[in-house]
């Protein structure tokens, strides 16, 4: 086996196409876009750079064919802020525990140059509403940007040395059944109480909400371990990139006396249409996609994220959100099921607010860390 540094073209393709061969024989494996997998190795199109570097690896055969790849990468504004980890993602490889522990020790021995003290992974290179986890429960078709993997690469990282640091749920909400009658009355309540207003995105004032989004993001995550606020880098470059399947009237914020307070953030599963596009938006893949687009329903929603001040919390403001969000998709008369997603193991508040509207475990993304002696 011969392992080749991510730099040139040819290693470039084969990072990006590894996945083909891996996945040509699961019928519940989406590809990805791959350019939006090539938009995340780009300065220009990824604003981590800005503070992180990383580097990526593909493993070949003695017949020079890629089996495996691996990506590594350090956040410089986490480390500062105390958490002394690097991060491997993107990792991808053939049925062969010498192979797969071949690449985690290329990242680690990466990693373990820079000073640092431990990897977690599989995580991507931004934020984690993408491309983070490794898939361990609900092997299903996935959701754009979810990871989705072989049960045995579980097997690879626990092997490894690997132990769970955290989870992150996806839970099902059926959307063609009402919400339960005390989740109701509690978000008729809130919405009723003097001061209080709940209004969808706007594309054209876009720099208001985003500036909404960090203030409430960075308020309601700043007591979580190993924090680091979000800044409008990161949350240009993921509206840019949700701005192509974007539903304005699916996003909402809450506001108190015209101060943010809350929002959910929500997509149309448009992996139901992208799984004909085969990873590709060239010119044959766009006329593909307008096709399906004009001849396939989206019949399931996913809510990215949520996000409530720390002071509004518990007082029934995100159950108005999704109160909200069913008044507005609930009469289209289209979706029938809606993701809850990506709530942590650890955030309690989260976990019981999901509970309270009936919803169920569907997956669960699994974050590994390792700690170098």
């Amino acid at each position: 086996m011969k392992l080749v540094e991510v730099n040139s073209r040819r290693t470039e393709d084969d990072f990006i196409q590894l996945p083909r061969s891996i996945y040509r024989n699961d019928r519940n494996w989406i590809c990805p876009l791959e350019q939006e997998v090539r938009n995340i190795f780009l300065p220009a199109t990824n604003s981590f750079f800005s503070h992180g570097t990383c580097t990526r690896w593909v493993l070949y055969n003695q017949a020079g064919k890629a089996i495996g790849r691996i990506a590594a990468f350090i956040n410089h504004k986490k480390v500062a802020a105390g958490h002394r980890m690097g991060g491997v993602g993107f990792f991808e490889c053939m049925y062969n525990n010498g192979a797969a522990h071949l690449l985690l020790d290329t990242a680690r021995s990466w990693i373990q140059q820079q000073g640092l003290e431990g990897m977690e992974g599989p995580i991507n290179f931004g934020e984690n509403d993408k491309f983070w986890g490794l898939l361990v429960e609900g092997f299903k078709p996935p959701s754009m940007g979810m990871n989705y993997n072989p049960p045995y690469y579980q097997e690879f990282f626990e092997g490894y040395g690997f132990t769970k640091a955290y989870d992150q749920l996806t839970n099902f909400l059926d959307a063609t059944k009402p919400l339960p009658e005390r989740f109701t009355k509690i978000a008729n309540w809130i919405r009723k109480k003097p001061g209080y207003d709940f209004r969808h995105f706007d594309i054209r004032q876009f720099d208001k909400f985003a500036a909404d989004f960090r203030e409430i993001y960075n308020d309601a995550w700043q007591d979580f371990e190993n924090f680091v606020p979000i800044d409008m880098g990161s949350i240009k470059d993921s509206f840019r990139e949700m701005k192509p399947i974007m539903d304005e009237k699916i996003i909402w914020f809450a506001y108190h006396n015209e101060a943010p307070i809350a929002f959910v953030l929500c997509l149309p599963d448009v992996n139901q249409i992208l799984r004909h596009v085969n990873g590709k938006l060239d010119l044959l893949g766009k006329l593909k996609f307008l096709w399906y687009k004009n001849t396939t329903t989206i019949d399931r929603l996913r809510i990215i994220i949520m996000g409530c001040k720390k002071k509004y919390q518990n007082h029934g403001v995100e159950s108005a959100l999704i109160q909200c969000l069913q008044q507005e998709v609930v009469p289209r008369g289209t979706i029938k099921g809606v993701e809850l997603a990506w709530v942590g193991d650890f955030n309690d508040k989260m976990m019981s607010i999901h509970e309270a509207t009936g919803a169920v475990r569907d997956k669960v993304h699994r974050t590994y860390r390792y700690t170098f002696d």
